[in-house]
This record gives structure tokens, C-alpha cells and sequence, in this order.
């Protein structure tokens, strides 16, 4: 039993910070009291603060690993542009030391996966940072199926089939509608083998996205992409997550009124294409303040995500209101990426995946002093 006593904590769920021990057991938070039983070993945080442990709900950790370069890569699968049926954790690498980066700088938990080449990419999983093996790492797979929008497709695929929006839109929809006949006539089947339609892994994959198991997790950096995802989302009654939302400020009430969960960022890197010309830190505030549900995220390795909680900080500068910069970071991609019931808030029964530090958390001269993942004190590597 552990008790971290006397900090001040920002539970991600209370606008104001308290003062208050947590109490932990077997990885999970049991109680929010101040009582410490007589067995328990005991971190004093007394002059520090206490919030939950980071979470990132678009990166490619383990996946375009860390130092490997593009040939060592398997975040994109090239040789065809719809794949649903590739699962993130097949890729997954537990020792790219982008993980040691992620929980050392407190990131606990990230949603990684397929890049955005194909016109549907696969499946994404959420993992802790910490673990030899992506199965004992998984928090929860499947949470997504990617898919994207835009000039990443149009430009791979440009010989081979997909030379405009319009053209990406139609092979995500004709995936969509051959899936929903594959699983209709599965169901009209019933018990009946010789009426089952023949195995085909492609459709069996969008099974879950069709029965609004998981979301479609939508790359769209332009408005037009992002009205696009929604278009088709409400076409074939779907979940979805919109993924960077760059041109978001664009269409803010659009967005507050359709209420989707938006994944905003990378902002830190440079516009290298058309589609990010629109790229400012004020998106994310400008969203929030609309009432949207806003997650800041990385993209790590377009972004770094040891920086994740400064670059939360860059929109309070643009205006971001702090406590929902904090809920960008925690609860909020946490509720993004379905894994809300363990993870991203200081609440009894979740997960002890905390971040013990001094100073503002937004700046880069905050210090962090420990970070437990599962209860359990992480070593800085």
C-alpha cells in the first residue's frame, strides 16, 4: 500500500486545486483521504503538486520508432491504400526509447497507430509508456480505425487510383458500403453456413466501426476534410474523432454544434504544406471556448511528446483557458481514445498513473519529480 500525502492535487475533474493524500493499491487509486494506515509506505509531496498522469491521443510511439528513419518505419503500409484489417499492435516496438522519453516527461498513456497515407489505415490501440511487451503495455485495442483526408493519400496514392479529395471521399465510402452489405448479410445468416457471405478480412475489420463499437479516427487538417469526415460519418451513422484539426478556428461553431472530439495538433511544427497554412496556437482555445471537447496532441514524432504539457502551455498563452488546457492533456484524450474508466483524472477506482511536480505545469521550467505509471514509481532514463 502507498499513500502520497499532503500535495496539492488537480484531479482534472475540479476546477480548483485541493490538498489532499492518495491513497493506492495494486495500481489503482482506492481513496482520496488524508488517514494513512499504519502499514503504508509514504511519498510526502508537501509543497507540490499532484495531477494525473499525461495522456496523448494521436502519436506513432513504437510504431515510427525513434532514430530508424523512413525504411525502418512501419507506421505506413504502402502497397495498398485501403487496410483496416492492420492492427497497431503488430507494430508496436516496446523498446524505441521514445516511451522512456514519453514517461519521463510524464506522459503515462498514448493512442498510436497507422499514419495518414491511406485512405483507411487500420486500427489503433492505446498502451502505457512502461513494459517489455505491447500485450502486457495495452490499456485498450481496438479504440480506433484510421482513416484520412486530404493531400497525405492524394499524394502517395496519386498514380494509383486517388488524384483528388473526391476521389479519397469515394474509396472510403465504397469501403463503407461493401462492409455494411458483408456484415448485413452475415446477420441475415444467422446460424446458417451456407448463407454466410465468403471470408473477407478487409470488411470483418470495419465490422466494429459499423456497430459503433469504435470511431472512425479521422486525419483532416482543412475544414473542407473536416466537414468531409463528418459528412460521411452521418452517412453511414458512425462514431467519430476528428485527428489535428488545424483549420478547426475556421468552423468553430460548426464544430461546437456537431460535437465530435477534437484532436488538435501538431502546432509546434512548421507548415510544410497547403493544408497547415492556417496553423495557430489559438486553435485549441478557440474551440474550447466554444464548448468542443479538445485534446492536444503531439503526433510525436512530428512534434516531440516530452513537450506534450508545454505545448499546452502555448495555447494559454494564445488564450487557452489553464483548466481546460489541463483536461486537454488528461481526462479529455483519455475520454477520446475510450479509455476514460481508467485513466486521465484523479478519482477512486482509476488507474495511479500520477505526476508529482514543482512549478507551473505549462512551462518548461516546471520540475517533475516523480512519475508513477500503475502505482509504481518510474526510474528516469
Amino acid at each position: 500500500m502507498l499513500v502520497i500525502s499532503n500535495g496539492l492535487i488537480h484531479d482534472a475533474i475540479n476546477r480548483e486545486p485541493y490538498t489532499t493524500g492518495i491513497l493506492i493499491e495494486n495500481g489503482k487509486i482506492i481513496a482520496l483521504t488524508n488517514e494513512i494506515p499504519a502499514d503504508a509506505q509514504v511519498i510526502d509531496a508537501s509543497g507540490k503538486n499532484i495531477c494525473p498522469g499525461f495522456v496523448d491521443a494521436h502519436t506513432h510511439v513504437g510504431v515510427s520508432g525513434t532514430g530508424i528513419g523512413y525504411e525502418g518505419s512501419d507506421y505506413n503500409e504502402l502497397s495498398d491504400y485501403l487496410t483496416p484489417q492492420l492492427r497497431a499492435i503488430d507494430s508496436v516496438n516496446p523498446f524505441d526509447p521514445s516511451f522512456a522519453k514519453a514517461r519521463n516527461a510524464g506522459v503515462t498513456t498514448v493512442a498510436t497507430g497507422p499514419g495518414s497515407a491511406n485512405s483507411i489505415g487500420g486500427i489503433w490501440a492505446a498502451f502505457k509508456t512502461v513494459g517489455k511487451s505491447a500485450d502486457q503495455m495495452v490499456v485498450r485495442d481496438p479504440i480506433a480505425m484510421k482513416c484520412a483526408f486530404g493531400e497525405n493519400p492524394k499524394s502517395v496514392y496519386r498514380t494509383k487510383g486517388i488524384s483528388a479529395r473526391m476521389s479519397n471521399a469515394a474509396r472510403i465510402r465504397e469501403m463503407l458500403f461493401a462492409s455494411k452489405q458483408y456484415l448485413e448479410k452475415k446477420e441475415a445468416a444467422g446460424d446458417d453456413p451456407s448463407k454466410m457471405p465468403a471470408f473477407d478480412f478487409k470488411k470483418e475489420a470495419m465490422i466494429p466501426v459499423l456497430k459503433k463499437e469504435i470511431p472512425l479516427k479521422a486525419h483532416a487538417h482543412q475544414a473542407n476534410d473536416i466537414l468531409t469526415a463528418i459528412r460521411i460519418a452521418k452517412e453511414f451513422d458512425l462514431k467519430l474523432t476528428l485527428e489535428h484539426v488545424t483549420e478547426g478556428h475556421l468552423i468553430a461553431d460548426i464544430l461546437a454544434k456537431e460535437n465530435y472530439p477534437l484532436a488538435v495538433g501538431p502546432t509546434l511544427s512548421h507548415a510544410s504544406k497547403p493544408e497547415l497554412r492556417n496553423k495557430s496556437w489559438q486553435t485549441a482555445g478557440i474551440l474550447a471556448n466554444k464548448g468542443c471537447t479538445v485534446s492536444i496532441v503531439t503526433d510525436h514524432p512530428f512534434s516531440m511528446i516530452s513537450y506534450l504539457p508545454v505545448y499546452a502551455g502555448y495555447c494559454v498563452k494564445e488564450g487557452m483557458d489553464a483548466f481546460d488546457a489541463l483536461k486537454a492533456i488528461t481526462i479529455n484524450p483519455a475520454r477520446h481514445i475510450l479509455c476514460e474508466d481508467r485513466i486521465g483524472s484523479i478519482e477512486a477506482g482509476k488507474d495511479a498513473d500520477l505526476v508529482i511536480y514543482e512549478g507551473d505545469l505549462f512551462s518548461s521550467l516546471s520540475v517533475i519529480h516523480n512519475v508513477l505509471i500503475d502505482g509504481c514509481p518510474i526510474s528516469n532514463e
